[in-house]
């Protein structure tokens, strides 16, 4: 193990939340299968929708997963998030209670915030009037409710952030936790869930003009597909327990070695896009080079301009076919700033287990685009070193570089 790889932050607690299960082990199981999870909306009617599909969590009850008082108070991201964070923090076994209340920090990434709260409330203040509007539209809608919340129910006084940049915006928070911990603090939950789903929220995304109108859920998100016509969102994402490699010892799923992130130049300046820039600056700050990469999580847009883009920014780094690609984010569907965190989660179980999942679709890549994409079974691989790869709607790019416990 390098002494710059000895001294990076360590993950050492991974909670889910997502279209493929509560718990790590049950989104790890899912994601190996390879199935799609997306399926029709069911939080509301959405078939008179041109996009009715989406990734939703199964089974997830807030009243077993959140304290009472605050189901009334929050949207349903911050329920998602709270859930997460509880079991991220029983995986690291660690004890808020038992540490010192300023060591402990809080960063969450948010694209949409409180969408379905926020139009309950607004419902009832066209319907009935201000005075039938909860005082807890105030604060629920915010896109730092979340990262409020956990630091409250966990009393974790130390800093506390939240980043809103779309897509890219879970890595960001891994990058800040990283500031966050060089700073002195010793634990600090990370990462991003987001909830899209309500007449609002969903009118909203449509607007990007990037969502698949496709007619069958299993094919309706394909990137790097021939057939890919946009992508279909989903709910939830992952929180992860971040440490100071000193205190992590012998916990770690992996470590965070290396971030960057780039913003691009509007549309007609003529200027190139910088996603390439992002995914070497990342590498340089690891200090590894493209060689050093095992496999790429791909952002994955299933936008077919956009696809070409990140394809021909990954090609020109690691050259044609030079290195395994996949996009699990595939079969739930993208989780805005839930998305990434979740590509980190499933990074780091896919190098403990050394196996690359699987991408749903991908059976007819472009063959402009030269990847080596990772189709529809798991392939093994050992795996030392994974690229993470995300971009935010309005040009917002991120890569984060995570390495293996023992590398």
């Amino acid at each position: 193990m390098s002494v710059l790889t000895a001294d990076a932050p360590a993950v050492t607690g991974i909670g889910v939340v997502a279209p493929t299960g509560i718990g790590v082990e049950e989104h790890w199981a899912a994601t190996l299968r390879g199935v799609p999870v997306i399926g029709p909306l069911t939080r509301f009617d959405a078939s008179r929708y041109p996009s009715p599909f989406g990734g939703e969590v199964p089974g997830f009850d807030a009243a077993e997963r959140v304290p009472g008082r605050l189901i009334p108070q929050t949207d349903h991201w911050t329920h998602l998030a709270l859930a997460a964070t509880d079991l991220a923090l029983a995986d690291a076994g660690v004890v808020p209670a038992e540490l010192p209340e300023y060591e402990m920090a809080v960063v969450t990434a948010s694209s949409s915030g409180g969408v379905e709260f926020g139009q309950r409330e607004i419902q009832a203040l066209w319907r009935d009037g201000p005075r039938h509007v909860g005082a807890y539209q105030s604060i629920a809608w915010f896109y730092a409710a979340t990262t409020g919340q956990i630091s409250i129910r966990h009393g974790m006084r130390g800093p506390c952030g939240v980043v809103v940049a779309e897509q890219a915006g879970a890595l960001e928070s891994f990058a800040q936790a990283r500031r966050y911990l060089a700073d002195g603090a010793r634990v600090v939950v990370s990462g991003g869930t987001d909830a899209p789903f309500s007449p609002y929220g969903l009118t909203c995304q449509l607007g990007s003009g990037r969502l698949s109108t496709g007619a069958d859920p299993a094919r309706a998100y394909l990137p790097f597909d021939a057939a890919a016509n946009g992508f279909v969102p989903g709910e939830g994402g992952a929180i992860l327990i971040i440490e100071q490699a000193a205190t992590a010892q012998d916990r770690s799923y992996g470590r965070i070695a290396g971030y960057a992130a780039t913003f691009d130049p509007p549309p007609g300046s003529g200027r190139p896009p910088t996603l390439e820039r992002a995914v070497r600056a990342a590498l340089d700050d690891a200090r590894l080079t493209p060689a050093d990469v095992d496999v790429v999580f791909a952002d994955a847009a299933g936008v077919p301009d956009l696809d070409r883009a990140e394809a021909d920014a990954i090609g020109a780094v690691f050259g044609p076919r030079g290195v395994p690609v996949t996009a699990p984010k595939s079969l739930t569907g993208r989780l805005y700033a839930g998305g990434p965190a979740l590509d980190a989660a499933t990074a780091l179980l896919a190098m403990h287990d050394s196996v690359i999942p699987p991408t749903a679709g991908g059976a007819d890549v472009p063959p402009g685009y030269a990847l080596d994409l990772v189709g529809a079974e798991p392939r093994p691989a050992r795996l030392r070193t994974a690229l993470i790869i995300a971009r935010g709607y309005g040009g917002f790019n991120a890569a984060l570089v995570l390495r293996g416990p023992n590398t």
